[in-house]
Order: structure tokens, then sequence, then C-alpha cells
């Protein structure tokens, strides 16, 4: 019975997925604002693979203005894999200290490293399944290092791509697992990267979680959530 009701819910939901056009529409309004994303930045500047990957595996659950600046102090005392595998955890903590869950990332970071050198010789594994066996490394930190770091069409869903995606109308989901697979199936393949650039900016700075600047939003109008705030706040 319960996999009847998921299949009708999958099939309701393909009957009201947006079409490419839309989003292509939706997406081209979305112009990234005058602060670059933390990935946006560390890619600007250089950032090996390896950087990213740690980076982005930092960031979880922490804002871009506190793990920019930890991740570059970082980088300029452990630049390369080999300095962050012998480097000592009470180091790293006190480096990393402002981080959310700063003493289990500095434990996963040191074991990434030593995977890392040992298994692959080095260089950071390009494919999903080898990404997501890494400590610590779980599906969003893994698209982002294929998207960002090695150019490959792959979506990377936070909070921002979770919320933005289902405000919109284009997904109806729960989990972040969810809307990666559906949006997979409704965005054209050479927009996954895409989807995280500019739906985490937008998240940032207008599809805000609380009180979302719906009257200078964009793409109010192709939005299902800004169309009703918009309407409620006309009936007033």
């Amino acid at each position: 019975m319960r996999k009847l009701i998921k299949l009708l819910g999958l099939y309701l939901f393909n009957m009201q997925t947006p079409p490419h056009s839309e989003i292509k529409k939706v997406l081209s309004l979305l112009q990234p604002g005058h602060r670059p994303t933390m990935l946006e930045l560390l890619e600007k500047e250089g950032y090996s693979p390896f950087q990213l990957l740690v980076a982005t595996l930092l960031s979880s659950r922490t804002k871009d203005s506190t793990t920019i600046p930890i991740v570059r102090e970082l980088f300029e005392k452990y630049p390369a894999l080999q300095n962050l595998s012998t480097a000592k955890n009470n180091e790293l903590e006190k480096l990393l200290y402002g981080i959310g869950f700063y003493k289990t990332k500095t434990k996963h970071v040191k074991e990434l490293s030593k995977i890392v050198l040992e298994k692959y010789h080095g260089e950071i594994p390009e494919t999903f399944e080898e990404l997501t066996s890494l400590p610590g490394v779980g599906r969003k930190t893994a698209n982002c290092v294929l998207g960002y770091a090695f150019k490959q069409p792959a979506i990377a869903v936070d909070t921002h791509v979770h919320r933005i995606s289902n405000r919109l109308g284009w997904v109806h989901t729960t989990f972040p697992e969810e809307t990666e697979e559906a949006l997979k199936r409704i965005v054209p393949k050479e927009l996954w990267v895409e989807v995280n650039r500019l739906l985490v900016d937008h998240g940032q700075r207008i599809c805000l979680p609380r009180n979302p600047k719906c009257s200078v939003c964009s793409v109010s109008k192709y939005c299902a959530y800004g169309k009703k705030i918009l309407r409620e706040s006309k009936s007033f």
C-alpha cells in the first residue's frame, strides 16, 4: 500500500513539474549578488580539488562568513594533503573553532587526508561513490566537488536549494536527498551546477528562511510561494 501511495505521489508530481523553458527562464533571472558564495570565491582564487573538498566539508551547518576566513587560515598553515594528514589534532581544533561540530570535522579532515594519500595516491577521486566513501563526505559535499572542482554535472542540494525548489513549486519533497533526485528529473543537465550556484546565492540574500523578500524577488511571478505571499499582502 505504501509503495502504491509513493508511486501515485511521483506520478502526480511529474504531472505538475514545470517545463524546461520555465526552469531556464527562472535560472536566467537569478543573477548572483555582489558577494560570491564560498565555493565561487575559493574556485576563483584557484583552490585545489582537495582544498575545495575540505572547505565544503567544513562549511556544513556554518555560515560562509564564518567558514571563509577559517578556511583561508587553515590552508595558509596546511596548504597540502601531507600537511593536514600530519597536523596535530589540538592545533587543528584550535584553527577550526567557530565552525559547527569542529571537533568531529577535525577527525574527518585528518582521516580523509590519510585515506586520499594512501588509497588514491594524493588525488581526489572523481566519482560520487568514491567521494561519499570518505569520512564526513555526504551527498551535498560530493556533488559540490564534482560540480565546482571537476566540472561534472551534479546538483548539490543544501538547505537553500531544498527550500527554494519547494517554494518555487518545482518539487514537493521533504528531504534534500529527495529534492536532488527530483531536480535531476526536471532540470536540463547542462544547468545542474547552476542550480546550486544561483539558488544558494538567492537563498542567502532574498529567499530567506524567515521573512523572504518576495516584493523584490526577480522570480516571484514564477514562484508558487511568492505569489501566495504577495496575494496575502494585497488583501490587507
